[in-house]
């Protein structure tokens, strides 16, 4: 019984391949249209990204208020999908959310070009667009990330949502140097922040476009195989993560549990970038280009994950931790190519969580529910994040400090996704 139910999980993750090819451009479709969404409003988001830092510095922050903003912010787009995840599942209007989501980022981030010609006002408001930014991710998030496990699961849900990372890093990637190319024919942050403004409206007008070829979820309704009986939803098939649990299980909440470890470690690149610039002397436009730099490696990890995640199983995410642990270590060296180095492994890190992390997350939890568990896991995640900024804008002069707590919070964050993965009953064994 146990084999022929893990065989059909495998058919189901490669069938995608299998099929003629117009079968197989319908399928990959939907998930090519989400990450084309992601692309336009990730050169909007991640063009940003890279300047915060610089901006709050020119404002007047000091590295705490940095990190408290910039952490502020990851906390706000992971911990208020605790609410927006919840009440996504309970309407079942994922596109609504979808739709606010976006929109809240595409009208913060080019408002930013205000914020330096806003006097004294201008770091608070800043600030607020900032983590505006981020709030909208945290509406968006669990609705979009819920359409694109429906969407992404005839072809694998680890190469749907790798392919959907991947385009949407192609956008991380395009707006740093976009920035980067404006700042050096102007000098200007104004100017840099207003030119994001042409990608912003284009990702409304592809959501808009996708919008009406990709339908809000049913309500609950059973999957084709089941065969439309009346009894209630089987969860979803648990792919390369074994057997599904239920949201509350112990495999889900330890998984919850190392994210906010690994978060707590993963320091906000506002940190980053503002140690590029006060430190490494690195001008504002190179650090957009490293910005790209890292969302390349952000790419490449992401790819590279969710194909070993559908052969293999979670126990790819154990490279996570290590990852993290080296970031401080690297990126925040005083000597440049160092640092460079760093941003890498910080964009590789980045990559996978943002991928092939969720993958598991859709394998461990029925698919009525996933909605709630993305926003339940995403607050441990925002509540690490949040943590980390403190951590980081506190113990930034002290870096070898900042360094062993890193390696402690990595060393449990590992330590506890092993318990999780080992209580899946399969990610740790070769399928």
């Amino acid at each position: 019984m146990g084999r022929s139910h893990r065989s059909l999980s495998a058919r189901e993750r490669v069938r995608g391949s299998a099929l003629p090819g117009a079968n197989r451009r319908t399928l990959w479709g939907p998930v090519i249209g989400f990450g084309l969404v992601s692309l336009a409003a990730d050169v909007v988001s991640d063009g940003a990204r890279p300047l915060s830092g610089p901006l709050l510095a020119q404002l007047g922050a000091s590295a705490l208020v940095v990190g408290l903003v910039t952490g502020g912010a990851e906390a706000a787009a992971q911990g208020l999908r605790l609410l927006f995840g919840p009440w996504a599942d309970r309407t079942r209007k994922y596109w609504t959310f979808t739709l606010a989501g976006y929109a809240l980022t595409a009208v913060c981030v080019p408002l930013l070009a205000v914020a330096p010609w806003a006097g004294e006002a201008g770091l608070v408001l800043a600030s607020v667009l900032i983590i505006g930014d981020r709030v909208g991710k945290a509406v968006r998030s669990p609705a979009k990330t819920v359409l694109l496990a429906a969407v992404a699961k005839p072809v694998g849900r680890g190469r749907g949502f790798a392919v959907h990372k991947s385009l949407d890093l192609v956008g991380a990637l395009l707006g740093p140097v976009l920035v980067a190319a404006v700042l050096a024919a102007t000098g200007n942050l104004s100017a840099a922040f207003s030119a994001l403004s042409v990608p912003a409206a284009a990702a409304i007008f592809l959501l808009l476009w996708l919008r009406h070829r990709v339908p809000d979820p049913g309500p609950r309704q059973p999957p084709p195989e089941a065969g439309g009986g009346p009894q209630a939803v089987e969860p979803a098939p648990p792919g390369a993560a074994g057997r599904p649990v239920s949201l509350l299980s112990g495999s889900f909440a330890l998984f919850a549990v190392s994210a906010f470890f690994w978060s707590a470690g993963l320091v906000a690149f506002g940190v980053i970038s503002f140690h590029l610039t006060t430190t490494a002397a690195i001008p504002v436009a190179v650090v957009a280009l490293l910005y790209a730099g890292a969302m390349a490696a952000a790419a490449l990890g992401a790819l590279a994950s969710g194909v070993i995640y559908d052969r293999s199983g979670g126990r790819v995410l154990l490279a996570l931790p290590l990852l993290v642990a080296a970031v401080p270590v690297l990126a925040l060296a005083p000597a440049a190519a160092v640092a460079f180095i760093g941003v890498l492994v910080w964009g590789t890190a980045l990559g996978i969580q943002d991928s092939t992390v969720k993958a598991l997350v859709a394998d461990l939890v029925p698919e009525q529910r996933q909605g709630t568990a993305y926003g339940v896991f995403a607050a441990f995640e925002g509540a690490g994040a949040l943590a980390g900024g403190v951590l980081y804008g506190a113990l930034y002069g002290t870096r070898p400090l900042l360094i062993a707590a890193v390696a402690v919070l990595q060393l449990l964050s590992f330590v506890v996704l092993v318990v999780a993965l080992r209580r899946t009953r399969g990610p740790l064994r070769q399928p």
